[in-house]
């Protein structure tokens, strides 16, 4: 048995991720003076919650031509070769590999597939709770964020700002989870 502390309420299955309920979500740093919002509008995934909580996995599959930062132009600019290559690489993937306490949250380790390249991240989770649900179900929620740097997964399209040292893109990419996720039910038996 692992050290992990277990969340109030934890139930143990595996749950299918809500993509209703649920946002998949990045910002990066534009021309030095603003944040650029945007998320991802499909993707879906399975959290298993073992008996040992510190032995529960997570894995994600992104659709990355659902990228949506509100703006089309720039988005069909990111999908792009010059950036995430969506023609070449559809999927952004996460498999989780380990799980730990830090102090009332969690650090989800896990390999992020972006662009082709894979690269371990770690996560912070908060774990937001377990509760019913009013259509007879199960859910359990998630918040996580972790920080990348684009350039460890082959995304260095960037351009100067004129009369400056600036750059246009930090490498810096912030990804926000939040993570509604339902309780499988098991097969009826035949």
């Amino acid at each position: 048995m692992s050290t992990i502390s277990t969340p109030t309420g934890y139930l143990t299955g595996t749950w299918d991720i809500d993509p209703v309920h649920s946002e998949v979500s990045f910002q990066v740093r534009h021309l030095v003076v603003s944040k650029v919002r945007g998320r991802f509008d499909k993707f879906e995934g399975a959290i298993v919650t073992a008996d040992d909580p510190g032995q529960s996995s997570v894995q994600v599959t992104i659709d990355a031509a659902s990228l949506n930062t509100g703006q089309p132009d720039r988005d069909a600019h990111v999908r792009s070769a010059d950036f995430l290559d969506t023609d070449a690489f559809p999927q952004i993937t996460f498999t989780s590999t380990g799980i730990r306490s830090d102090g009332d949250d969690y650090v989800v380790a896990g390999d992020l597939s972006i662009h082709g390249v894979t690269k371990p991240v770690s996560l912070k989770v908060e774990a937001n709770g377990f509760t019913p649900d009013p259509y007879g179900g199960t859910r359990t929620g998630f918040s996580a964020t972790t920080d990348i740097n684009r350039q460890d997964f082959g995304v260095t399209f960037n351009g100067p700002i004129p009369g400056t040292d600036g750059v246009m893109l930090s490498d810096k990419i912030v990804i926000n989870l939040e993570i509604e996720a339902i309780l499988r039910q098991p097969a009826a038996a035949e």
